[in-house]
């Protein structure tokens, strides 16, 4: 019923496994959400994988060096289908005490929340991750 929650929840319990990769099925919106988590360096890659009948993103997660450790402590849906969050880019909030980051819908795409602030964009907050 909620694809971005469904992408979110699998990249959250393949983290909390250990697991090098999630694979969830491919849609626009999802492909550009793992490119906006690539950019900012919370994954190591995303790649389309269209050997079955059924295409699906393949998301490689990021570790650190020293202890193994998971570069995301925590994601979270934040809109959903059910209630909708909107913010104007004067009340974006800030995610972690501003070590994390929240990804907004807005009239040109997908963006941070600090370059929909930079640009004076508000829309639907997708998610929050830190």
């Amino acid at each position: 019923m909620d694809p971005i929650g469904n992408f979110v929840t699998a990249i959250r319990n393949s983290n909390a496994k250990g697991l090098e990769k999630a694979d969830v099925p491919y849609s626009k919106l999802k492909m550009a959400l793992a490119k906006v988590l690539k950019d900012e360096g919370y994954i190591h890659s995303v790649r389309l994988m269209e050997e079955h009948e059924v295409p699906f993103i393949r998301v490689q997660l990021r570790y650190t060096e020293v202890d193994h450790e998971p570069v995301i402590r925590g994601i979270k849906r934040v809109s959903r289908p059910g209630l909708r969050i909107y913010q104007k880019h004067s009340r974006i909030s800030k995610v972690d005490g501003g070590m994390g980051m929240a990804i907004l819908s807005t009239s040109k795409g997908l963006l941070t929340s600090k370059k929909a602030r930079q640009m004076k964009l508000g829309g639907e907050v997708l998610c929050h991750i830190w």
